[in-house]
């Protein structure tokens, strides 16, 4: 079961904290230069919502909570992430160092694509780019699915292939190629552990 959030809107047909996305995207579809935001809790919401939109814009509703938790990722390390408008939508992914959030790499926007998709690609471009510059260290994505898609090799999208998107499965054979050439070290990739670190560094700070 998908875990409750709760949504802030500063600027909208109504303003306020919302309980449902439903009920949030009634107050911002269509408007120009909307401001909205998720929150995991009802007290953070309150508080951003007292806050301006500025404060949030851009990163996750709990960035930088794991720098206060008991047990953190190791370091150095790189944090993956990708971001999608829509199902298929425009795709888009990068990937930060995890201890300053400093952008290592952005790709896309990719026409046609899916989350899934874009974590996906997002772990294997920071294996290519990691091997281009003889580093070696872990790598964090939140998404389950992308990890075990690299682990066999095999982007094993539903996804349909068009004309619209033939650039991205054009990067998706590349990738898969590559895994195919390359023994992947033990260990190197990582599931974040949202519940306990909050977002992912790399998130793109949407809903």
């Amino acid at each position: 079961m998908a875990k409750k959030k709760f949504y802030v809107v500063w600027k909208g047909r109504k303003t306020g904290v919302f309980t449902t996305w439903a009920d949030c995207e009634k107050q911002v579809k269509g408007v120009v230069g909307a401001q909205f935001k998720a929150f995991e809790s009802e007290a953070e919401a309150d508080a951003a919502f007292l806050k301006q939109y500025d404060d949030y814009k851009g990163k996750p509703s709990s960035h930088g909570k794991w720098k206060m938790a008991s047990a953190k990722p190791i370091l150095p390390s790189i944090c993956v992430d990708a971001a999608c408008s829509g199902s298929p939508g425009k795709l888009e992914y990068r990937g930060v160092n995890t201890e300053t959030g400093e952008e290592i790499f952005f790709a896309g926007p990719y026409a046609a694509g899916t989350n899934n998709v874009g974590e996906f690609l997002a772990i294997v471009h920071a294996l290519t780019w990691q091997a281009k510059h003889n580093m070696h260290v872990p790598i964090y994505s939140d998404s389950e699915n992308a990890i075990a898609w690299v682990a066999t090799g095999i982007c094993k999208t539903n996804l349909k292939h068009t004309p619209k998107n033939a650039v991205l499965f054009a990067i998706i054979r590349s990738a898969e190629n590559w895994l195919a050439e390359n023994e992947l070290p033990e260990d190197k990739i990582i599931k974040w552990d949202t519940g306990l670190w909050g977002e992912n560094p790399a998130d793109f700070g949407r809903k």
